[in-house]
């Protein structure tokens, strides 16, 4: 009697009720069992010997009566989205990688461990069992499933991709244990195995013209990021040498690369991955502490090494990432803090900007804060938070004559709806904390805002503002700015003078919706004038992703940017219109790129035409230096110093300190910035 398995078309099980001798032909190869009544017949044909007489059966026919039957590559395809969706599949083998135990995500892993021969399709799948009665099975164990193919798409959240799926949570759906199908070799990402592209993470489509990924445009998985870890998806991989690119974050995640780097374009001077215009390095990739292993990652630096990493790969929170089944350090990172080189002293006048992040004096009540979440509680005085952020300024930074600071909170922190915005208590926390180890008695200037009126953590009423060192520079107070008074340049006997200072540029200005308020102030150092304005403008929390389904990704937040941009620029002529030799300083958390349109327009080139007015001083910059920020793995600027024309005469020196963004223990998530200008007559 011969039977022929219901669910392999590529290969046939062959069973007899009595012994017999099967002769494979040339080519083709045979793996017996059960006392060799049960034969693996791979190919076409076998010479099959019964009861004393051979018979040869081309197994052809019966390959390809077969042949309807679905494996996972066919499900998966090449492509973002399976062309069997809302298909039943029957019998669909594999073996089991990862099982995921509990809760409405319950299901697992399986992978074929007979691929074909086609790069571009996964050979890995996840099965959903949801609240079905299906028991869990075992990593290792060889599987038969049942269900229908679906695309989930994470958290309905239209920004991330889908993962193909089997639903084995429906009428019909199972889960059979069948005899051993072999292992899982762990396909290895990098060299020796599949290298990632690394510099396309989709180049179908432009700006201009964009497209969705799982709908148009080709699949192309050797030289585009997105389309590579798709045609690996929920397959078991491996990394050799694993190097952090991140440190790691709030969510135990690390970005990484493989082989110590060696495939990777565009490294930092200090180990990391540097974004550019038209390469967003598609080489890294995201390990999660979640849902594979128990604890939490390991807490690492960017440059740490770690063990070769095996896990599968998925995808979630707008990114492609691994499983990890476990994550050791090898190496820690050997960076150290950096400390400037650029002191003020004599007529060399030092400005700094410093993103402190959601810094106040107050332990939170969680009943007080947004939601009752305990992200929204933090105590930056118990923790060491002031302190460390003064040394930071003293013996880091070398005590700047003027800094700009971002994100001081007022006095009560993220506690909301309590009608609290002063932000005294913050300030002079900070100034304490400067002075106790001997930094100078700063002073400080700012404009409270309107309560939930920009932006930031709820209840925190973030704002910018003014630390400067009166023995060094005089700040020339002119009153009358408030919330809500814009502030305007007078020329008073052809010198240019603000109305108010310290004031608020265009607060009432749409540009500036639920978004920090720009603050201008005067100063005078050795009896030259300086006109500083400090930003923070609106976030990009809210940009699609790099690996979402609209490629190029959409900036919404962008076109807010770029109108905060014109209004500073305005500003800026406006003061230039007076003074063509006006010295002026724009610094502060801009929330996007030196290469960015709302950079272009703060300089005075729109799209790149025009005369540039503002400098960008990070441009000074050897490229491998140009970044204040990690944001997964991608090390870029933010954070900025621009000066006129007449100022940029007169740098001597543009640091951007890194204390912070590569590091897993640190201060605030932004690196500062401090520059040096000779303002001698």
């Amino acid at each position: 009697m011969i039977l022929f398995s219901n669910w392999l078309h590529w290969f046939m099980v062959l069973t007899f009720t009595s012994l017999v001798n099967v002769v494979p032909f040339s080519g083709d190869t045979l793996n017996s069992n059960n006392s060799d009544r049960e034969f693996v017949v791979v190919n076409s044909h076998a010479a099959v010997t019964l009861s004393n007489s051979t018979t040869n059966f081309n197994l052809g026919n019966a390959i390809a009566q077969a042949s309807d039957v679905v494996r996972i590559h066919d499900i998966q395809g090449a492509s973002h989205s399976s062309k069997l969706v809302g298909d039943t599949v029957t019998d669909v083998p594999g073996v089991i990688t990862l099982v995921l135990g509990s809760g409405s995500g319950r299901g697992f892993y399986m992978q074929d461990p007979n691929p074909d021969d086609d790069d571009a399709t996964s050979e890995g799948i996840f099965v959903f069992l949801g609240n079905s009665q299906i028991p869990n099975p075992s990593v290792g164990q060889s599987v038969a499933v049942t269900g229908r193919v679906s695309e989930f798409r994470p958290g309905n959240n239209a920004n991330n991709l889908t993962t193909t799926q089997i639903n084995a949570n429906v009428a019909g759906g199972a889960v059979e244990t069948i005899d051993s199908l072999g292992t899982i070799t762990p396909t290895v990402i990098g060299t020796g195995g599949r290298i990632p592209p690394n510099t396309a993470i989709n180049d179908d489509f432009t700006a201009s013209d964009r497209g969705n990924v799982e709908t148009e445009g080709d699949f192309e998985p050797a030289s585009e990021g997105i389309d590579f870890y798709e045609s690996l998806e929920s397959m078991l991989v491996q990394i050799n040498n694993p190097l952090a690119v991140s440190p790691t974050n709030g969510f135990g995640e690390i970005w990484l690369l493989p082989d110590n780097g060696a495939n990777a374009t565009r490294r930092t001077a200090r180990g990391g991955s540097r974004i550019s215009p038209k390469d967003f390095n598609p080489e890294r990739i995201q390990i999660d502490d979640a849902p594979a292993i128990s604890g939490r990652s390991p807490e690492v630096s960017v440059g740490a090494t770690l063990g070769t990493i095996t896990g599968i790969v998925d995808y979630n929170f707008n990114s492609y990432e691994i499983l990890p089944f476990s994550i050791t350090v090898n190496s820690p990172s050997s960076l150290t803090r950096e400390v400037t080189n650029l002191a003020p002293e004599g007529n060399n006048l030092t400005v700094a900007t410093f993103n402190v992040e959601n810094l106040d004096p107050k332990l939170e009540e969680i009943d007080k804060v947004n939601e009752q979440q305990k992200s929204n509680v933090d105590d930056d005085l118990g923790n060491g938070k002031f302190a460390a952020l003064a040394d930071r300024i003293v013996n880091n930074l070398r005590s700047p004559d003027i800094i700009c600071l971002e994100e001081i909170q007022d006095n009560t922190g993220a506690e909301i709806n309590d009608g609290v915005v002063d932000a005294n208590r913050t300030y002079e926390e900070l100034m304490s904390a400067i002075v106790s180890i001997g930094g100078p008695a700063y002073d400080y200037r700012q404009i409270n805002p309107v309560e939930r009126q920009d932006g930031g953590q709820p209840g925190g009423n973030i704002r910018v503002g003014f630390l400067f060192n009166p023995n060094r520079v005089q700040f020339v107070d002119r009153a009358g700015g408030s919330s809500t008074t814009n502030t305007t340049v007078n020329n008073v006997s052809g010198q240019p003078e603000l109305s108010v200072s310290p004031g608020r540029i265009a607060p009432t200005n749409p540009a500036f919706n639920d978004s920090r308020k720009s603050l201008v102030g005067e100063f005078i150092f050795q009896g030259q004038k300086l006109f500083a304005i400090a930003n923070h403008w609106n976030s990009k929390g809210g940009d699609q992703p790099l690996y979402g389904p609209n490629q190029p990704p959409v900036l919404t937040t962008e076109t807010q940017r770029r109108q905060q941009a014109q209004v500073i620029n305005d500003f800026v002529d406006s003061i230039l219109a007076v003074d063509s030799k006006a010295n002026i300083v724009v610094l502060g958390d801009l929330n996007d790129f030196e290469f960015s349109e709302p950079l272009n327009i703060l300089r005075g080139r729109p799209s790149g035409q025009g005369k540039t007015v503002l400098r960008n001083l990070v441009e000074t910059l050897p490229a491998n230096e140009r970044y204040t920020y990690n944001f997964q793995g991608n090390a870029q600027v933010l954070d900025h110093i621009l000066v006129s024309q007449n100022l940029f005469k007169r740098l001597k020196g543009y640091d951007v300190v890194h204390i912070n963004s590569e590091f897993a223990d640190r201060d605030s998530d932004h690196d500062p910035s401090v520059a040096q200008f000779n303002l001698s007559s």
